[in-house]
């Protein structure tokens, strides 16, 4: 998948790099950028709300390490650094379906770092 779009992730003074891919889904994140939320934990992904909707787009059941998605059921932006509460073997697998649109590049530079209630902004 090509990667297009350079982002930020941003949580207080951690600031990850990532890339977004080619897809509508993607693109459309990318338009309405900056998006901040409250970061929320389960296992290791984390995920916040987000008030906008997309339809399935290659929707997957289990993601790759570092791949960032929306889930189309929150709807809420996505980062897997790890398993889920319910990943099998060693998968990691969302809740439910999600459009994969990116990558955090450097996964060490959040994981197990945040807390839930933080605020986590996606920005150009």
């Amino acid at each position: 998948m090509k990667m297009s779009k350079a982002i930020k992730i941003v949580v207080g003074e951690i600031v990850a790099d990532a890339a977004l891919n080619d897809s509508k889904t993607a693109r459309m994140v990318y338009d309405t950028l900056p998006i901040s939320g409250e970061v929320n934990l389960w296992g290791d992904e984390i995920y916040f709300d987000v008030d906008f909707l997309a339809d399935e787009e290659n929707g997957k059941l289990t993601v790759d390490l570092g791949d960032i998605a929306l889930w189309l059921e929150g709807p809420a932006l996505c980062i897997f650094l790890g398993k889920t509460p319910i990943s099998r073997g060693n998968e990691i697998r969302p809740a439910s379906v999600v459009n994969v649109i990116g990558k955090i590049n450097n996964i060490a530079t959040l994981y197990r770092r945040l807390k839930g209630g933080e605020k986590i902004t996606f920005r150009r």
